[in-house]
C-alpha cells in the first residue's frame, strides 16, 4: 500500500514538473503574448472567427491578398491582381519561389483547393462568400475557381462583387489535401513554422522558417502564450519570462503606465484604427427604443473616460470605420450632453420619479456583459455605470468567460455588451456586415450584425454602396449610411484605442500598424 501511494506521489510530482518545463521558455525562446484564449489553428474549417487564433494565423500562414498600412488592397501570395473588364472575373498571378513548411512549391493548385474547400465547408469564412436571398436561402458570388496553369488563378463571379478581395484577406492558402491535418498540424507558407500547440496550457511553439520568401524572421524560436490574468502578465513581463505584449487589452492603462518605468521595459504607443463600442441589443426593452439607445450615448462623457482613465491611450470614435477611411463620416455625434440624455428619456416616457434627481427610471436594471479577461473593460464600464446612473438608469455589470460571451452575443442572449472590432472596421464593406438585416445570426447563419439591428432603410443603400465600382457615388452611400446608423444607434462607438506594446528595452524595430496586425513580428531584432 505505502509503495503504491509513492509511486502515485513520484507520478503527479513528475506531471507537475512536465507541465512546468512546458510553460518555461528555453534560452533562445521568445515569448509573444495574447490575452485572450486560442480557439483554433485551423484556419478553413473554424466555425467561429476570433481576434486571437486570427493573429497566430499570420505568423503560420499568408493569403493572396493583404492590406496596407493606408487600408488598401494589395497582392501577398499573388504578385499582381487584374479584375475583368465585365467584373465577373479576377486573375491573381502568384508569386514565384514560395514553398509551405513541408518543402512543397505553393502553385495555383493550391490556392484553387484551398478556396474550393472553404466554399464548400460550414466555415465561419465561408459565409461572407454567398449573398441571402429573399426567401431565406444563401446563393454563392464565386460560381468557379479555375487553375489553368501553375502561376494563374482565376476567381469567377455570379455578379461583379467588390467585396472580394476583402474577404479574400484573411483566407490562409494551404497546400493541396492538407484540410484534413490543419487543425492539429497547420502548414502555411508564412514566416514562422508550427511545432506544437498545448490546448490546454495555450501555448503555441513556432520556430522560424528559414525559406520564407520575405526572408526568414531574426527570432528562431518563438513561443505564443495566453496570459489572461493582469497581475501574472506584468509579472512575467518585469521577470523577463515575456519579451514582448502587443494590444495588451487586460491591462489597464496605469498598469501600462507602471511597466513604462521599469528599468527592463518599455512601453511604445502607436495610432490605432480598431474600435471599441458598446452594442445595443435592439430587440431588448426598454433598448429597443432608439430615444433610449440616444440617451445612453448622450449619457457618456467618452472624452473624460480617455482624458482621465485611459490617460490619453486612445481617440475618440464617432464612426466604426476609423477617420483614414475615404468613406469615413461622423454622421450624428454624440457629444456629452446629460441635460440632453434626461430629456430623451422623458420624452420616451421614462421619466424621473420625482422629477428633483437621479431616480431610477426602469423596473430593472440594464445589464451589461463584458468579458471577463479584460481588465480594461471592467474600469471604463463602471464609469460608465456612475454616468449613466446621474440620469436615472440603472445598470449592472456582468462579467463572462471570453466564449461564453461571444456565443451569448451570436444567440442574442444579452441586452447590452461592450468589446472591440479587430481589423474589419477598417473596410466600409464592413458596414453591411454589422448592420444590414442579412447579417443578423440565426441558427443556420453565423452574422455580425449581433445588435440584432434590422431598418428597411438602410439595407438598400448599404447594397448600393457595395455594388458601387465608382468609389465617388460610393462615398455618398457611405456618408448616408452613418448618418443613419448614428442616428439609430444600435452600436455606439466608444473609441480607436493607440495600439499600446509592451517589451523587453532589446527588443527592437517595433513597427505595429493601424490595424494592430501581427506582422510586425517577422521585422522585430533582439539585442544581445
Amino acid at each position: 500500500m505505502l509503495a503504491r501511494q509513492l509511486n502515485a506521489l513520484v507520478l503527479v510530482l513528475l506531471t507537475a514538473i512536465l507541465l512546468v518545463t512546458n510553460c518555461r521558455p528555453r534560452s533562445d525562446e521568445f515569448v509573444i503574448v495574447l490575452s485572450d484564449n486560442i480557439s483554433t489553428l485551423d484556419p478553413i474549417g473554424a466555425s467561429t472567427v476570433d481576434a486571437a487564433s486570427e493573429r497566430v494565423r499570420v505568423l503560420i500562414f499568408n493569403s493572396l491578398v493583404r492590406k496596407n498600412e493606408r487600408f488598401e488592397y494589395v497582392p501577398e501570395l499573388a504578385s499582381s491582381i487584374e479584375p475583368s473588364a465585365d467584373g465577373l472575373s479576377y486573375t491573381f498571378t502568384l508569386r514565384d519561389g514560395v514553398t509551405f513548411h513541408d518543402g512543397r512549391q505553393m502553385t495555383s493548385a493550391d490556392a484553387k483547393y484551398t478556396l474550393d474547400t472553404l466554399l464548400a465547408s460550414g466555415s465561419g469564412k465561408a459565409a461572407s462568400f454567398f449573398e441571402a436571398t429573399p426567401s431565406g436561402g444563401k446563393q454563392p458570388y464565386v460560381t468557379g475557381v479555375e487553375a489553368p496553369d501553375a502561376r494563374n488563378l482565376i476567381i469567377r463571379l455570379r455578379k461583379p462583387w467588390l467585396s472580394l478581395l476583402s474577404n479574400l484577406v484573411p483566407i490562409a492558402i494551404i497546400p493541396k489535401d492538407s484540410a484534413a491535418t490543419q487543425k492539429d498540424r497547420p502548414v502555411g507558407s508564412g514566416p514562422f513554422k508550427f511545432v506544437r500547440f498545448d490546448t490546454a496550457q495555450q501555448v503555441v511553439d513556432l520556430e522560424a522558417y528559414p525559406n520564407y520568401w520575405e526572408g526568414a524572421p531574426q527570432i528562431r524560436a518563438l513561443r505564443v502564450r495566453v496570459i489572461a490574468d493582469a497581475n501574472a502578465l506584468q509579472a512575467e513581463l518585469r521577470t523577463g519570462r515575456v519579451q514582448v505584449a502587443p494590444l495588451p487589452t487586460n491591462l489597464t492603462p496605469d498598469a501600462l503606465k507602471s511597466l513604462g518605468q521599469d528599468q527592463n521595459l518599455k512601453v511604445e504607443q502607436f495610432p490605432g484604427a480598431n474600435i471599441v463600442h458598446l452594442t445595443f441589443n435592439t430587440e431588448s426593452a426598454p433598448l429597443d427604443k432608439v430615444a433610449v439607445r440616444q440617451a445612453i450615448s448622450f449619457a457618456i462623457d467618452r472624452e473624460s473616460l480617455i482624458r482621465d482613465l485611459l490617460l490619453g491611450q486612445a481617440k475618440i470614435a464617432h464612426s466604426i470605420l476609423p477617420e483614414e477611411s475615404w468613406a469615413y463620416a461622423p454622421g450624428q455625434k454624440y457629444n456629452y450632453d446629460p441635460e440632453r440624455a434626461r430629456k430623451l428619456l422623458d420624452e420616451a416616457g421614462f421619466r424621473d420619479p420625482d422629477g428633483d434627481g437621479p431616480q431610477m427610471r426602469f423596473p430593472k436594471p440594464i445589464v451589461l456583459k463584458i468579458s471577463s479577461s479584460s481588465g480594461a473593460a471592467r474600469q471604463y464600464s463602471g464609469v460608465i455605470q456612475n454616468q449613466l446612473k446621474q440620469v436615472g438608469i440603472k445598470l449592472e455589470i456582468e462579467t463572462v468567460e471570453s466564449n461564453t460571451l461571444r456565443d451569448q452575443q451570436l444567440k442574442g442572449n444579452y441586452q447590452l455588451t461592450t468589446g472591440s472590432w479587430v481589423g474589419g472596421n477598417q473596410d466600409p464593406i464592413f458596414l453591411k456586415d454589422l448592420f444590414s438585416s442579412t447579417g443578423i445570426p440565426k441558427p443556420d447563419r453565423v452574422g455580425f450584425n449581433r445588435s440584432r439591428y434590422n431598418n428597411p432603410e438602410l439595407d438598400p443603400i448599404l447594397q448600393e454602396a457595395v455594388d458601387t465600382a465608382d468609389r465617388e457615388k460610393a462615398r455618398v452611400l457611405y456618408t448616408r449610411a452613418q448618418e443613419i446608423i448614428s442616428r439609430d444607434v444600435p452600436m455606439l462607438p466608444l473609441w480607436y484605442p493607440a495600439n499600446m506594446v509592451v517589451a523587453r528595452k532589446n527588443v527592437g524595430n517595433i513597427k505595429i500598424d493601424g490595424s494592430g496586425d501581427w506582422r510586425f513580428v517577422r521585422g522585430l531584432t533582439i539585442e544581445k
